[in-house]
């Protein structure tokens, strides 16, 4: 574990200053710890509000950045004005990170610093990540996978340096809860990002509210199901307050990526090769 700091650090000594993507998650506020050690003021954070980045999340980066003292810039990066993004294939990833990380690169460029880079971890290389090729063709470096840094390895190091986010739940773009082929629209982010807030505000601590049209499917973690089901008019309450007309809860319970599981994994290899000229 000390072995991946001290190879991290050396890795983020390769550049003499650095942006970071920074969403406020887990990941990346850990990277923006450690960077801040590396580069002092010269270091910048990044964060792109959209649709699909819920009021919460962009409030809670703000608060993060202002207590790590780093700089903090915010843009826009409105997804569903992308072409293509909305129809939602399963590349729709990939639309996202490229605009994204064409910004920063953009900000770095004028603001003179030399690298960009992103908290994808070692786990994310194992998973469908379509979004991973945009990475490669705009030259975003991702530090904490090359390091070997996988998920645990961040809450572990998260909770010895005292970071709020050692114990904050995973967390993934609104657009990731729609089936393939379901239209995106603001509407139904917006009736996701407040069933999500207000179910978040009950204490659970890794759960899911898929969108299927006018149903919301519900994912806990086992540990968790029992007191879904418990308070499953309160959930169903909520959600139909925020537009939803059925509510039911995933038996299968809490897992990344799980609208993934209707690719093929040669569709998932497809969807993943970079387009570097």
């Amino acid at each position: 574990m000390e072995e991946k700091l001290i190879l991290l650090k050396t890795r983020l000594k390769e550049a003499n200053s650095a942006v970071i993507a920074f969403s406020g998650g887990v990941d990346s506020t850990f990277l923006a710890r450690i960077a801040k050690d590396v580069y002092g003021d010269n270091l910048l954070l990044v964060t792109a509000t959209s649709s699909t980045y819920p009021f919460y999340e962009l409030e809670e980066a703000k608060s993060l950045a202002n207590l790590l003292g780093i700089k903090h810039k915010i843009i826009v990066s409105e997804e569903i004005d992308i072409p293509g993004y909305s129809d939602n294939p399963p590349d729709r990833c990939y639309y996202c990170k490229s605009e994204l990380f064409g910004k920063i690169k953009y900000i770095a460029s004028q603001e003179g610093y030399e690298a960009v880079f992103d908290g994808s971890n070692a786990d994310d290389l194992k998973d469908f990540r379509p979004g991973m090729k945009a990475k490669l063709e705009k030259g975003v470096i991702s530090p904490l996978a090359d390091s070997g840094f996988t998920k645990n390895d961040i809450r572990h190091f998260s909770a010895i340096l005292n970071l709020p986010t050692a114990t904050k739940q995973s967390y993934a773009c609104l657009a990731s809860r729609f089936p393939y082929g379901e239209k995106i629209t603001k509407i139904k982010l917006d009736r996701l990002a407040i069933a999500e807030f207000e179910v978040r505000k009950l204490g659970f601590t890794q759960f899911r509210i898929r969108s299927h049209e006018n149903l919301a499917r519900f994912e806990f973690i086992p540990a968790e199901m029992d007191k879904a089901w418990g308070i499953k008019s309160i959930l169903a309450e909520i959600c139909q307050k925020s537009g939803f007309n059925y509510i039911t809860i995933d038996l299968s319970g809490y897992r990344t990526g799980s609208m993934n599981e209707v690719l093929s994994e040669s569709e998932k290899k497809d969807y993943q090769k970079p387009h570097i000229k």
